[in-house]
């Protein structure tokens, strides 16, 4: 069995909360952190049975840089 390291951002989206994988832009969401990260969880197995671990993009270093968007 391979392992992979994964690294998955969560945020609170209304009343929802939405986990994100970076590594394959794969998300899934819960009403808590918990749940959303168990759905997550599940997407991931399920999209890595037919998908190589090699098509996961490796995340060195996550920045969150902000920025502001004026539009019409």
């Amino acid at each position: 069995m391979q392992k992979i390291n994964l690294k998955n951002a969560v945020w609170k989206e209304d009343k929802y909360f939405v986990a994100w994988n970076l590594n394959t832009v794969i998300s899934s969401f819960g009403d808590t952190k918990k749940e959303a990260l168990e759905s997550l969880q599940e997407a991931l197995e399920l999209y890595f049975e037919d998908m190589p671990i090699s098509k996961a993009v490796k995340v060195e270093r996550l920045d969150i840089i902000p920025s502001v968007l004026e539009y019409a």
